[in-house]
């Protein structure tokens, strides 16, 4: 971590209690995207706190969300490890969003970890230090004779013991150290167990609440009828059958439709029911996944712009042995999370209250100032917890829609969408289409790559950019290759469509994960080379992939033959600061039905927190990528999205779901992300087992039972 001028480490942490209040603690965790910045302002603004209380309650207040992802036990994990706390008198509150105070709160990019670890531990051991020094005094003996264990000091010689509840106010009374000790990891009696989650309980017992179970004194519950077709517009509406509904309070034209607003969710889509619309269907109405294909493809025929180029392509395909060229295709997809788009909001004449499960608490509270016209800190961001984001609750389009009844209904309204409309008008992972080359010389080593990509940018679509100026999102996973080729070659046709877009689970490592690995594979076996030793030799001595990969050969038992009737598949990626490998073994019956019956997954993330949150975000991580390899996809027609629920956009059932086994690379490297690594080798290495077992290339999602027929 890279101090700056304007933030000392005295900065970092200070103490910020109030009489009566115990031992609070305030430190600054760096925001998404930066390693530290200068705060611009002599006074201290902690964007988290570290409270013991007089009873030993150790509460720790972080901006992030819990979608799933396990923050709320890691994130309290990693400071109790420090601080010797009692795990059983640990607990995490949510902070309010704040413009100054926090910077970018967002969660994602699987930052929640590895952005807090430093600054969560610095805190936890501050803590402890001004704990054991307090004891010290109390007892007026030298503080190196007290030890801190498990919510108390210790004097070792005389056995006396004092909680950290009783010594919180003494503690408070002292000045933070600017340097402490943080503890070897061979000490660790936290980090690294598979400690339960602290919000299980909650779960099991159905008292958690998410976005969708809130509710607030005189609140009206809405919902809205859109346009089918991107781009369309309201031409007129019959609300006379809609009002005549029981509990329907009105009926109103809002920018994305026609909102019905009740006393009740039943009401409310009762009304909507009722509802007689005419839209102008606007320039899109013939829009499809057809002429969308069409497009990429032409456009694929361009050159693009260079995102990354090494010697000499174009004279070593001319001057191959062998060529290998290959087009590869994947769809949009929907995020699908179990709990819709919801949020309450209650606009009043001076403030704003929300209550939301947003992976970007100020980035709701920025689309409410637009709404409202109020300043920011006069809008109250509560974060629930979300079901699911994956990326699509990034963008706060619902809290929007909100804030701008609640404003003209003059009471809190909640906004909430159907499964319908959470997959029809939502933000899809972009489609993508990738022409890619190879060269093998005249000894059949790898010579020349080039990845030729066609794709539409969520960061153009979201922030404006055109195409003579593409942004490099679209290369993520692509761009990064991670193998030794001498001449190789990413570029890329910025191809926008007016289907709205957003970051899915890994965002494009997803797409460009699955084609470099499966063509890795086509030329493994043009070279007539094993598909893993390939990799070895393409990898580095000593580097973070080579080892998950040759862990997961190891644990998968990649020298032995699968079972009769099976192949097995290897493909392994980095991305979020961590690196995976996993193995699929998998079998195709004689309807062409793919059956996956086993992942073995890798993972070297740096310093483990806690082993079962890790799996976990593994088991979930196949979970959504089979079910974007076998099952699901997102198609357009008359400028609409054809699907609307799980019917139509299945995912992985419980019956379909394989053994997966999750092994962890114990490292003292950097940190890494978990929630979205795990998925992108997924794909590839089902892809790469089918080939394995019927010689059937797979170069486009969701498998087609036609791109098996003749096995």
């Amino acid at each position: 971590m890279n101090e700056t001028n304007n933030l000392t480490r005295r900065d970092f942490i200070k103490v910020v209690s109030a009489a009566g209040s115990g031992l609070v603690l305030g430190f600054y965790l760096p925001a998404k995207g930066e390693e530290l910045r200068a705060l611009g302002e002599p006074a201290f603004s902690p964007n988290a706190w570290l409270n013991i209380d007089t009873k030993g309650l150790t509460t720790i207040t972080v901006a992030r969300s819990e979608m799933g992802q396990g923050a709320r036990t890691a994130l309290p994990m990693i400071v109790a490890e420090e601080l010797e706390a009692d795990w059983e008198k640990i607990r995490l509150e949510f902070a309010l969003a704040h413009p100054d105070k926090y910077g970018d709160m967002t969660t994602g990019g699987s930052t929640s970890v590895r952005r807090s670890w430093e600054m969560l531990r610095k805190a936890g051991a501050t803590a402890r230090e001004m704990l054991i020094t307090a004891a010290s005094q109390a007892w007026n003996v030298d503080r190196t004779t007290c030890r801190a264990e498990n919510g108390a000091v210790i004097h070792v010689p005389s056995k006396r013991r004092r909680t950290y509840g009783q010594l919180a106010e003494q503690a408070a009374k002292l000045p933070a150290p600017t340097d402490v000790p943080l503890k070897d990891s061979k000490d660790f009696r936290l980090l690294g167990k598979s400690l339960p989650r602290l919000d299980s309980r909650e779960k099991i017992a159905g008292r958690a609440r998410f976005g969708i179970d809130t509710k607030i004194p005189g609140m009206l519950v809405a919902t809205i009828e859109r346009c089918p077709v991107f781009g369309g517009k309201l031409k007129s509406f019959d609300a006379t059958k809609a009002l005549a509904i029981k509990g329907v309070q009105r009926v109103l034209e809002v920018p994305n439709g026609v909102a019905v607003v009740a006393n009740s969710t039943w009401a409310a889509l009762q009304g909507r029911a009722a509802l007689t619309v005419s839209w102008d269907e606007g320039p899109h109405a013939e829009l499809s996944s057809a002429s969308i294909h069409k497009m990429f493809e032409e456009k694929s025929k361009q050159d693009g712009k260079v995102m990354r180029q090494e010697g000499e392509v174009a004279a070593a395909l001319a001057a191959a042995a062998q060529k290998i060229e290959a087009v590869y295709e994947v769809p949009f997809l929907a995020h699908a999370p179990m709990e819709p788009m919801n949020c309450i909001a209650e606009v009043r004449s001076d403030s704003a209250e929300i209550w939301a499960p947003t992976q970007s608490p100020q980035g709701a509270q920025r689309e409410v100032a637009q709404v409202t016209g109020l300043p920011l800190e006069k809008i109250k961001v509560h974060t629930t917890l979300l079901g699911g984001g994956f990326g699509r609750r990034l963008l706060s389009d619902f809290v929007a829609e909100a804030a701008q009844l609640s404003k003209v209904m003059g009471a809190p309204v909640q906004i909430f969408w159907t499964r319908e409309d959470d997959m029809q008008h939502g933000f899809h992972r972009p489609a993508s289409y990738h022409r890619m080359s190879a060269a093998l010389d005249k000894d059949a080593q790898l010579s020349a790559w080039q990845h030729h990509l066609v794709a539409p940018s969520i960061s153009a679509q979201l922030f404006g950019g055109g195409e003579n100026n593409p942004r490099p999102d679209a290369v993520d996973g692509a761009a990064q290759l991670p193998y030794r080729i001498p001449n190789l070659l990413v570029d890329y046709v910025m191809a926008n469509t007016a289907v709205p877009i957003g970051w899915w689970r890994s965002v494009y490592n997803t797409q460009n994960a699955f084609v470099n690995e499966c063509f890795l594979d086509e030329i493994a076996a043009a070279a007539k080379v094993d598909p893993f030793q390939l990799r070895l030799q393409l990898l580095p001595e000593g580097s973070r992939l080579r080892g998950v990969l040759e862990l997961v050969a190891d644990k998968a038992e990649w020298n032995k033959p699968p079972a009769t009737g099976r192949g097995r598949g290897i493909a392994c990626h980095a991305c979020f600061g961590s690196y995976v490998a996993e193995i699929a073994e998998v079998s195709i019956d004689q309807t062409n039905h793919v059956r996956v019956h086993k992942v073995v997954c890798a993972v070297d993330c740096g310093p483990i927190v806690n082993p079962d949150i890790i799996a976990a975000q593994f088991e979930g991580a196949v979970v959504m990528a089979l079910s974007a390899t076998l099952k699901s996809a997102i198609t357009i027609a008359h400028g609409r999205v054809e699907q609307g629920n799980f019917d139509d956009f299945p995912l992985l059932t419980f019956d379909e779901m394989p053994d997966v086994e999750v092994h962890i690379l114990p490292s003292t490297a950097s940190q890494g992300g978990i929630g979205e690594p795990g998925v992108p080798p997924v794909v590839p290495a089902v892809c790469n087992a089918i080939f394995a077992a019927t010689g059937k290339r797979i170069r486009r999602l969701p498998i087609r039972s036609e791109d098996l027929r003749g096995t």
